[in-house]
């Protein structure tokens, strides 16, 4: 015995055709997707780059030490 397929299997594989052919990623589908997803991540890296870089600088000069 075997069990019925949920789907017809035409239809399924439409629906991966559909799926298959489509080349930008799901998570940047919409205008505004791409300023979350990359532009946002992107300045925090790079803020978080300069602070450690500022205190590593000021670290190995001795800048703001408290006496």
């Amino acid at each position: 015995m075997t069990e019925t397929p949920f789907l017809p299997r035409e239809r399924l594989l439409k629906h991966q055709q559909h799926f298959q052919n489509i080349h930008k990623h799901t998570y940047l589908k919409g205008p505004l997707d791409k300023v979350t997803s990359v532009a946002i991540p992107l300045a925090l890296t790079v803020s978080s780059l300069y602070l450690i870089g500022r205190g590593i600088y000021n670290m190995s000069y001795g800048i703001g030490k408290k006496e």
